[in-house]
Order: C-alpha cells, then structure tokens, then sequence
C-alpha cells in the first residue's frame, strides 16, 4: 500500500533486529531492502565509562571513542544477515559537535555511511537528510534484499539455535542451559517444536546477561534458566539471567500526555 514500510526492532540491534530477522521474516517470508542501525552519543558514552549522572551535561569525547565497540559489534551483527545497513546518529540538544564528529569518522573507519538525524530537536524536518540517505541506500543496492540470511537454519536442535545467537550475536563462548530447560527443549523437540526459531529474553543494557557488563564483552557464558514454548506464534522463548518477559512500561505511558490540539500541532511527545 505503500512505497517504503518502516519497522523498528527495539531494545538493541541485538534484541529487536535479530528477532525480527530470524523470527518475523522467517515467518512472513519478508526480506528487508535495508537497515538503520541508530546511535546516540550519549549511550556511546555510557557504553565507554562515563557516569550515567553526566550524559547530558557534560562533554566526553574519550567516552565517545571508548564506546564505539558497542556499535561496531551491532553494525558487525547486523551485517551478517546480508542486510545493507547505515548508521543514523539520533542527535539530542546537550550533544556536542566534538561528540558526534567522533562518531562519524569511527563509522567512516568501519567502512558504514553515518548520518544525523535531528529529528528530536526539529521534529520531521530534522529527519529529511537522514530519511533520504536511507532511499539512497536501497537505491544504491537494488538487489541487497536477494542477499539477506537468516542465522540459523529451521533444521538445527533448539539448544543449538540458542548458541548461535549467544555466540554469534553476543560475543559469548558458550551457554550453560539449566538442567530443567534441557528437558523442557526435548520435550518441545518431541512435540514437533524443534523447527522453530527462538526468542531468547535478555537485558537491553549489554550483549550478556549482566546489564553492567558494557561495551563489546566476549568470552561470557550465557546462562539459560528457562525455556518457554509459544506454540501459536511459533517460537520457542530462552530467558536468561534474571529478566522479566513483561512488557517495559511505567504505570502512566507517555502516550496518555500526548494529543492533538486544536489547530492540528501534536503535544506532549517530550
């Protein structure tokens, strides 16, 4: 119904984009014709030790840099899968131009188009450039959708599937699956369950299951205490560590402060 379709895979290129290509397009038999890999300087901060209370108030160019690991990994992920990719800098008021040029000569290091997107401070127009970069990037690879793969096949055991993900996505050496879940996985593989994708719940704060655990970690060992089977949407759930599956809203969602006025401008988004 339209030209493009746009669809976000939240909490991480690691969480929501995986699941959507190995989950969604598995299901639907869609191939995406691009990816946008969006960044702020202010996580990237985070990400290379700075103190959460000083993201927004303080310039940290040497955090900026220290923290690029974490994107190179979700640019690095997200190109396994085939899909032509970029990366979008979502530019907040307290970013400094020091901050995002650091982030865009590290992108241009790692061979991936960067753009910024002003879109918080000046709403769609801010977002033009980046949303025709974006066109550009399909345009330029008519063909990149005939090159996208999914991680693992339907073919391989559950537990295997788990692995994958835990090792090539998180930088893991390994799982350890709780004895209860490896019972629980030849059950689902008895039932005629083994063919489905996983959904493995983790913490959106780092690539293991220690949401402290920050940057690019690799050699951690993902701990699976359980296994859930979703039989009617056809996936199997591995929650790791201590995580909730509940959904991450507050007991009043922004959404409720947000409206229409009466000369058709929207309030309340910030």
């Amino acid at each position: 119904m339209s030209d493009y379709v746009v669809t976000e895979g939240g909490f991480g290129a690691d969480l929501g984009a995986e699941k959507f290509f190995d989950i969604k397009c598995r299901k639907t038999g869609l191939k995406p014709s691009a990816a946008v890999i969006v960044a702020t300087c202010r996580a990237l901060k985070l990400h290379g030790g700075a103190d959460e209370k000083t993201l927004s108030t303080t310039e940290n160019v040497e955090a900026v840099k220290k923290g690029i690991v974490n994107l190179e990994r979700h640019v690095e992920n997200v190109q396994k899968f085939g899909v032509p990719s970029m990366v979008a800098i979502n530019v907040f008021p307290t970013d400094t131009e020091a901050e995002i040029q650091a982030t865009q000569e590290a992108c241009e290091k790692m061979g991936v188009k960067c753009v910024r997107s002003d879109h918080h401070n000046e709403g769609g127009d801010g977002a033009l450039n980046f949303a025709q970069n974006v066109v550009d990037l399909i345009d330029e690879n008519p063909n990149g959708k005939d090159n996208f793969q999914f991680l693992y096949p339907d073919d391989m055991s559950l537990e295997d599937k788990i692995r994958t993900v835990a090792q090539k996505i998180y930088g893991a050496e390994d799982i350890a699956v709780d004895a209860a879940a490896k019972t629980k996985l030849k059950k689902f593989t008895k039932m005629g369950y083994g063919h489905f994708p996983i959904c493995v719940a983790k913490n959106q704060y780092s690539f293991s299951a220690d949401p402290k655990l920050l940057g690019a970690p690799t050699g951690h060992i993902v701990p699976v205490r359980d296994v859930r089977l979703s039989a009617g949407a056809e996936f199997v759930v591995a929650l790791t560590g201590d995580i909730m599956t509940m959904p991450g809203l507050p007991k009043i969602p922004a959404s409720e402060k947000v409206g229409l006025s009466d000369d058709g401008n929207i309030y309340g988004l910030f």
